[in-house]
């Protein structure tokens, strides 16, 4: 991620973290990272990885989508680059990305927030993705939904795999 990105993610989620009065030491111990890596995050230094903006947006309870909105660059590393396309403001959240995986790549992911749901249409490619115990294989055109609140991976083959992914978030009931 280039210097320009880093300062805006740092920003935006040095803002998110003081509107929920979370201090430094509550939101890093949450996310499982060291205090120090957070603060070199909010000031525009480091060198996040998609886990860990993972991690902190579920502890901040927003959607992955709302945390890296600023960035314009795809986010990447070991081999995957996500690139959020829109997100939703209507209720359910949805978030739309645009994922490519180079070949022999697994990327083992985190769960999203309770009750979230992923869809993904392959693009190009061929794609084994879902929850852990029950992966699917995909083909160019095909469809998958699954459960994305619990871990889930996607792994490639020999070529590139490309993706359109779509998070529906689960609307919390208010009664």
């Amino acid at each position: 991620m280039d210097k320009l990105s880093l300062g805006t993610l740092g920003r935006h989620l040095q803002t998110l973290r003081q509107a929920q009065g979370l201090s430094l030491s509550q939101l890093a111990a949450a996310a499982g990272i060291a205090k120090s890596n957070l603060c070199r995050l909010e000031q525009g230094n480091g060198n996040p990885t998609l886990d860990t903006i993972w991690r902190l947006a579920v502890q901040l309870k927003v959607p992955f989508g709302t945390l890296v909105a600023p960035i314009a660059v795809p986010l990447g590393e070991d081999g995957v680059e996500v690139r959020l396309l829109d997100q939703g403001k209507d209720r359910p959240q949805v978030d739309a990305y645009w994922m490519r995986c180079a070949p022999h790549t697994l990327r083992l992911a985190e769960p999203h927030t309770p009750g979230a749901r992923e869809s993904l249409i392959l693009i190009s490619g061929t794609l084994e993705a879902g929850p852990e115990s029950e992966t699917r294989t995909l083909s160019a055109g095909e469809t998958f939904t699954f459960a994305a609140d619990r871990p889930h991976l996607y792994r490639t083959g020999e070529a590139w795999a490309t993706l359109l992914l779509s998070v529906i978030y689960h609307e919390e009931s208010t009664s």
